[in-house]
Formats: C-alpha cells, structure tokens, sequence
C-alpha cells in the first residue's frame, strides 16, 4: 500500500526487543530501503576472484548501473563488458540472438582472448523461456577455446531458492578439473576474504604438513581449475556452501563445511574435525604417498594430536580467548556496542559471546536470522531480553534520527552508519576470521576502533571493501 511522505517522516524506529522477536524473521516485510553503505559484495565483486577471466552481463541498460558501477569502483573496466537488451528485441523474439551475437562482438574486439568468460543472463531470459542452451553450445563453437561458465543476475529469484551470489559461487565450484587426487591437499572454497594467516585452519594444516590453498593463491585460470585436484574441500562461509557440496560430489572428494563462528564449543568441534579427520587421514597414508618434500617419517609421528594433546590445547586456545576479550573489556568497559548483520555471518553468536563476557552489547541491525544462529537466538531471548533488534531494510531507515548520546562502539558498517559513530571495526563478511584466533583478533579490532576515530561518511559508502578502488 503506498504511504505518504508526512506519514513516512513521521514514523519511528521499527525495533523489536529480543524477548519479543519471532525467529527466522522478526520484521514484516515490504517495500525496503537500502541504507548507504556499500562495503559487502557483490556478483562482480565476487567474479573478478577467478583468475584471468573477463565478465559479461547481457542486460536491459536500466539494471546495469550498478554492475557497471562496481567495475568502475574496482578499476576492472578491462575486465567487464556489457551486452544491451532493448525493448525491440524482446517483441521480436531475438533474445537469444542479441546474446550470442552481442557476446561474439564483444569477443571479437579484444585483442587477446579470455581463458574464461563468466556469462551473466538475467530475468528477462527466464521470463521470455530463452534457449541458453543453445546460447552455450553455440558461442562454445564460435570460441572452442574459451571456457563459458553459466552465471545469473536475476534478483526476482533472491526470495526463492538460491541467491545470484551463491549460484556464481555453484559455477566457480564447477569450474574445477576432475584431475588425479593429491591427498595431502586441502581446498578451501567459496569464501569472498582469504583467511587470516593465523586463523586456526592455517595452523592446524600446516603443523601437520598439509598443504592449503585458496583462490586467492592463483595467479591464472589453470592454476584454481587445478584446486580441484585437493583429496579434501572445505567452505568456512554459508553462502558458498551449497556450491562446493555440489563440486565435490561431481569429483567424488570429501567435504566439511567449517563455518566461521563465535562459540568455544562449536570451535571445539572444528577443531576435532580438522585433527581426527583430514590430518589424521593424512598421518594413516603409506609413506610414498606423502608429499616429497617432508620428512615422511618423523612428521607422520607428529601429524596427529592425541586426543589428550588437542583436548589440553583447546583449553589453552580458549584460556588466550578470554584474556583477550577481558583485555578488551578492560579499555571499553560499559560503552554501548552495535552490531550488524554484514559484519559476519553470525551476529548474534558474536552478541551473546559479549555478552557473556561483560560488554555491553545494547543492539544488533538485521533484517532475518540465519538458521544456524537459532540456538543463540534462543539463548539470547531468555538472557538479554531487553537486547534490540533492528532492522536495516525497512523505508523508514531514511528518517530515522541517526546517532545517539556519548560514544558508542559499532561493529560493522551498517552499524556504524545507522548510530552515527566514528569508532567502529570495518569488516564485512567475516573478513578472513576464523576459530579461536577469530575470536582474539576480533577482540583486537574493538580495542582498535574504541581508540581510533575513522571517517565514516567516506569509508562506508565505498563498494567491496578490501577490492583496489578509484574511489
């Protein structure tokens, strides 16, 4: 129903205190807003990870702005190229010829050709019933050479099953060659953010000579292709999950998702799931079939923790976490905290992890509450009842009075735009966190944000946080 602009002027602020919020949704939904912060990724964003390919996005000129946009702001002009859909091609039924046509001109001008070329339809071939596969079988034999990877920017499907960004994450899965398997290699994949170089993952890996290896580690096309040939898969961030599942059941590899999280419990079990069952497998190898270049046989002695050994350094893992956070909470003290949804994956597990230690956690901004985060929602409904959540989405967001009273902590962009503070962590996505080195780290980036002012106003509006900008 439209509303005025009196009413919409007029209107308060749609929060909901925990004890009241309805889980997975605690907000109508509608009509929604889309607050000036731009640091999360997009399908660009994500597309220019793969190595060496160009992107090409077959379109109507009104949605392309902001993919255009992206390109620009990433200053990835000579890796973008755009094909237009006009109203006239749509009447006369040459969709299908428009693309593969537009696709080839593109093509054609450059003087050197992609390995790859990441082919972005959109709703307008799923309303017309568009042959794509006509589109792919032809434009494969126009271009024998260049690999085209099936990818989407239809939006109108968000709401029902998978997102665009997690089938862009399907096709980059299904890039990876069926080659012969190295089983002292670990691939970790679906992530927008390496992993920090001391996050858990990297260290449990390497102290048993495991070799890991992420997109971010190939200069060419080949090279990630070539991840493929890893005995073992893992995927740390959720949207990514459904894609990588898929990739290696087609190349018949083992598969742990090992989500990025704030409970010691849930690390705990990462933990055993990395030392008891990828590196154990490792350890259980016959000596020719290790890597050449260990020491095969004093370093499958060491590969493995006795469950004694890891029990007692998880304990010292999490005796360093807490007195990293009683550190931190030493300099915040009972300063306000805010926090959002696009910080990570799991705002309310970081909610209740503070909470539990003392600060003074007072709001989080989201818009729905992911499934696996159910059991903190519970915890934090009977604990911090009076905990706020608010929306990010709604269309009263424009008017709503920004900023409050005294210094308040945020953590996450959104959460600092909507309170109007200077002092804030800026990450977005989880940002390369992981396991219990996560946790101290994010301690770290509070105490830095509580003493170091930055320019919000500049920095949120900024696309793809951590990708080289023009900006």
């Amino acid at each position: 129903m439209l509303r005025s602009v009196r009413e919409l002027k007029e209107s308060k602020e749609q929060s909901v205190l925990m004890k009241d919020a309805h889980f997975p949704v605690p907000f109508r939904p509608g009509l929604e807003f889309n607050a000036p912060v731009h640091g999360t990724w997009n399908i660009v964003h994500i597309g220019m990870n793969v190595p060496e390919a160009i992107q090409i996005y077959v379109c109507g000129i009104n949605c392309m702005r902001g993919v255009v946009l992206t390109a620009a702001e990433m200053n990835c002009q000579d890796r973008f190229s755009l094909v237009i859909l006009e109203e006239k091609d749509l009447l006369e039924g040459r969709v299908e010829e428009i693309t593969i046509e537009g696709v080839s001109d593109v093509l054609n001008r450059l003087e050197k050709k992609p390995p790859a070329v990441l082919l972005f339809t959109v709703c307008t071939h799923h309303f017309l019933g568009c042959d794509l596969k006509h589109v792919y079988q032809e434009l494969g034999r126009r271009f024998p050479d260049i690999l085209f990877v099936k990818c989407y920017m239809d939006p109108i499907m968000q709401k029902h099953g998978l997102t665009p960004d997690q089938k862009l994450r399907y096709a980059m899965g299904n890039m990876l060659l069926p080659e012969p398997v190295k089983p002292d290699t670990v691939s970790v994949l679906g992530c927008d953010f390496p992993l920090d170089e001391t996050a858990d993952i990297r260290m449990l890996l390497r102290k048993n000579h495991v070799e890991m290896k992420e997109i971010f580690d190939c200069k060419t096309l080949k090279e990630y292709r070539r991840m493929g040939s890893a005995e073992t898969f893992i995927c740390t961030y959720p949207p990514g999950r459904h894609g990588i599942i898929q990739a290696a059941k087609r190349l018949d590899r083992s598969f742990y998702y090992l989500p990025s999280c704030f409970g010691y419990e849930e690390i705990a079990e990462q933990w055993e799931t990395i030392c008891g069952e990828i590196c154990r497998k490792k350890a259980a190898l016959p000596a020719g079939e290790l890597s050449e270049e260990i020491d095969r046989e004093n370093d499958r002695e060491k590969a493995a923790l006795s469950a004694e050994e890891l029990e007692a350094e998880i304990r010292q893992q999490i005796l360093a976490c807490e007195a990293a956070l009683k550190d931190a909470l030493d300099l915040i003290g009972e300063t306000p905290i805010v926090i959002d949804g696009t910080v990570h994956p799991r705002p309310l597990g970081l909610a209740k992890l503070l909470l539990e230690h003392g600060f003074s956690v007072k709001r989080v901004h989201l818009d729905a509450v992911s499934k696996e985060e159910q059991a903190e929602f519970d915890w934090l409904k009977e604990n911090a009842p009076e905990l706020l959540l608010t929306p990010t989405i709604q269309p009263e967001g424009r008017v709503w009075q920004r900023g409050s009273e005294g210094k308040v902590l945020a953590i996450g962009q959104k959460a600092a735009w909507f309170s109007a503070t200077p002092y804030f962590v800026n990450m977005v996505q989880g940002g390369g966190l992981w396991g219990f080195d996560g946790i101290r780290r994010m301690a770290a980036l509070m105490k830095e944000a509580f003493l170091e002012k930055k320019d919000t106003e500049d920095l949120v509006p900024r696309k793809g946080l951590g990708c080289e900008s023009c900006v």
